[in-house]
């Protein structure tokens, strides 16, 4: 499937999926205002890093070599086999720990143990939540784009239904029991399209683990854990730095200004994630990726662009509606993060290139090194500019990591093609 179908297919799941985002988003600042949003913040970045450790981490791997072994079955099914074991051992290892140390966890995320309980139900659907994703990284690397899709458009209903009728009903904390439950609650759908499946067998998600396959796994593991590691815990260590310089109130502020980018930003990054990586992960040659990462600036990168320059122009119109005119103060963000969100499109079209072809030392340096960027940058611009100087230390940090993406990336690729050329 080329990028113009796949961009179209996925651009239906993306709308269904904004839409429900923006509904959310207006649930979500009416009942639960400014400061709801930084503990909501916390509480996803905590998800995130669980979730990588408890199993999703060879997800990436998944889709690569799926794609990849596409017309290899016995390797597919060996790769399967092996992800799901890996997935089922690790995620019951975290719900165990979870459970015993959900106090702790409560006190470490949200400053109270009032939400302990928010970590129970998530510790309990954990296992559903890693094997949700790891069908869908299964019909990524199969490119059954359609059944993913659907799989997507059904996550985002229940995402808006769950979410929604609790927070209306519990406030903040019924906000957390859904971001705890709702994905989990999508495996049945995903593992029904699956199921519909002629490729598909339940006896392919658990089995041996192929000593082989997890050696594969073991870069994309390593490089999804330091993400997982590195990119929620600097968001974590901002936001709490702008409630300790600020209140939490502005952290909430910066919060919703992350949500609307996601937002708007939504075809271009899953186009990137389902078109590209599976894509990327079956080129060999440094013309063809070249070729493929020129389409990319030629069609991704401009809508990137535009959608930013939209939301700037409509700020004043988009912060009432999507939010409430609490928000307002926020507006002063969107100039510099419209633009950093322009630049790390940009950046993560070349970054996608350093999954596909496994560039681990290259990854897990950047990862470091630009999450720990982001912080001191943050510290620096907010000292010079104030509340704004957040936005600004994001556009400066990816101009950064654009600039040095075009370097490493394709120094590596060359590299790599003459010395397979001097075998």
């Amino acid at each position: 499937m080329n990028l113009l179908k796949t961009s179209v297919l996925n651009g239906i799941a993306v709308l269904i999926k904004t839409a429900t985002m923006f509904i959310l988003n207006k649930i979500l600042a009416v009942y639960v205002g400014p400061a709801g949003y930084a503990a909501i913040g916390q509480f996803q970045n905590f998800i995130q890093m669980i979730t990588t450790f408890a199993g999703s981490a060879v997800n990436i791997a998944v889709v690569k070599y799926t794609a990849e072994y596409h017309e290899d079955e016995a390797k597919q099914k060996a790769i399967w086999k092996t992800a799901g074991s890996i997935v089922s051992i690790f995620s019951f290892i975290f719900t165990f720990l979870v459970l015993i140390f959900h106090q702790q966890l409560s006190f470490w995320i949200f400053k109270t143990e009032d939400y302990g309980s928010v970590l129970i139900w998530f510790a309990v659907f954990l296992i559903f939540f890693n094997l949700n994703a790891l069908l869908l990284a299964i019909l990524n690397g199969k490119k059954e784009i359609l059944k993913l899709v659907t799989a997507n458009i059904a996550g985002s209903l229940f995402s808006l239904i769950i979410t929604g009728l609790l927070a209306v009903k519990f406030g903040l904390y019924g906000a957390l029991v859904a971001l705890s439950i709702y994905q989990s609650l999508n495996f049945f759908v995903t593992l029904y399209l699956s199921y519909r499946s002629e490729w598909f067998d339940f006896s392919y998600l658990y089995g041996k683990i192929d000593p082989e396959v997890a050696k594969k796994f073991a870069a994309f593991a390593a490089m999804a854990l330091v993400s997982a590691i590195c990119v929620p815990l600097s968001q974590m260590v901002i936001r709490s730095y702008l409630i300790h310089e600020y209140n939490a109130t502005y952290a909430g502020y910066w919060e919703a200004m992350i949500r609307l980018s996601a937002a708007y930003l939504m075809l271009v990054t899953t186009t990137l994630s389902v078109y590209y990586l599976p894509r990327l992960s079956e080129l060999t040659s440094i013309k063809e990726i070249r070729k493929e990462v020129y389409l990319g600036y030629k069609f991704i990168f401009p809508l990137a662009v535009v959608g930013g320059f939209l939301v700037y122009l409509l700020k004043d119109w988009i912060i009432p509606l999507l939010f409430s005119s609490a928000f307002l103060p926020m507006r002063e963000l969107f100039l510099w993060q419209m633009i950093g969100d322009s630049l790390k499109i940009g950046s993560w079209i070349l970054a996608y290139l350093m999954l596909g072809k496994a560039m681990t030392r290259l990854f897990i340096s950047a990862e470091i090194i630009f999450a720990c960027s982001s912080i001191a940058l943050t510290y620096l611009c907010t000292q010079i500019f104030g509340f704004k100087g957040v936005s600004i230390a994001h556009l400066v940090n990816y101009a950064l990591y654009w600039m040095a993406m075009s370097y490493f990336v394709f120094a590596i690729l060359k590299d790599r093609e003459n010395s397979f050329g001097k075998e």
